[in-house]
């Protein structure tokens, strides 16, 4: 009966998690224009940070409560879910278009990312207040880059329409407890589901959490191509896998210093994974300026083989 009440509880934290950040990025943006900060600010920071909330929440809770196999795996878990699985079920659907500026400079500095992130796991097996600064120094420089780069090529866009004062307030206010409360449930329940099934926390983070926190992403993505609007897929995925690595992490190290321990053999070699599979993305972005149909169905194989060594080295089946 505890199961399946920690398995409830658990949906509950990622509705919570999912619809708060939901509240909290339109509350927060409103907000913005009402200040007049630019909307190009405003997507390339509160858009960009509220939609990977989710992961933060899970990740900086599991950082503070020790659970530190969970706050690197989810992190590694959603950036492989999403470059698999978010970019390949698009591409099944109808062959993604690779904007030039995403290869040239958003995907070479995520796989730098992603290759650093790797080196500090393998020095430190962890991640020490020092490395989380230089991955969130990192984050600001890009966004500052980015930034730059936009207005250099400003485009028109429709703002939506502003909410009065108090439901900008009230949206971020209550989104900003979503995601805190369902970061909450999540960790809990996810950690005494895990127990329960004989998991590990670094298979959790991977499976349970990581889909769970990138469900948005995916569904997103979905209806977008669905849409003939898939030519943005691989830049907010690759946005979205960046702000994982130097924001969450970096964040995650700086509150509370992350020590693998006995965890961080299996952590590293995810890591090592996850900057092979950012490459394969890259390589197949190359091809033709999109990812095609077969490399979409390539992608999502590749996920579900993955996925079955994770679950076979939890149960002791495979040893890397």
């Amino acid at each position: 009966m505890n199961i399946l009440l920690n398995i409830l509880l658990l949906v509950v934290g990622f509705v919570a998690l999912i619809k708060g950040a939901d509240f909290f990025v339109d509350g927060a943006a409103s907000l913005a224009r009402k200040l007049k900060i630019p909307s190009l600010i405003v997507g390339l920071t509160i858009v960009a940070m509220g939609t990977s909330a989710p992961e933060m929440a899970v990740s900086v809770s599991s950082s503070i409560k020790g659970s530190n196999a969970l706050a690197i795996s989810n992190v590694i878990g959603s950036n492989i879910f999403n470059m698999m699985v978010v970019l390949g079920v698009c591409a099944a659907i109808a062959p993604i278009a690779v904007n030039k500026d995403v290869i040239k400079r958003d995907f070479p500095v995520n796989i730098a990312a992603v290759v650093l992130f790797m080196v500090f796991l393998l020095v430190s097996n962890g991640i020490t207040r020092l490395f989380g600064f230089i991955l969130f120094a990192g984050l600001i420089a890009y966004i500052i880059f980015s930034i730059r780069a936009a207005k250099s090529n400003p485009t028109e866009d429709e703002p939506p329409a502003d909410f009065s004062p108090l439901k900008c307030a009230l949206f971020i206010i209550g989104g900003a407890a979503g995601i805190v409360i369902g970061g909450d449930l999540v960790v809990d329940n996810a950690q005494a589901i895990a127990l329960a099934a004989g998991m590990s926390e670094t298979l959790v983070g991977l499976t349970i959490c990581a889909v769970g926190t990138s469900l948005p992403e995916l569904v997103t993505s979905i209806t977008a191509t669905k849409k003939g609007e898939n030519d943005m897929a691989v830049g907010n995925v690759v946005g979205s896998n960046l702000f994982n690595v130097l924001g969450i992490i970096g964040i995650s190290g700086l509150i509370s210093p992350i020590e693998l321990g006995a965890n961080a053999h299996d952590s590293l070699v995810d890591s090592v994974i996850l900057t092979v599979f950012t490459v394969i993305c890259f390589v197949f972005s190359l091809t033709g300026l999109k990812i095609t149909r077969i490399q979409g169905i390539l992608l999502v194989f590749l996920y579900v083989a993955y996925m079955a060594f994770a679950i076979l080295r939890n149960y002791g089946f495979v040893a890397i």
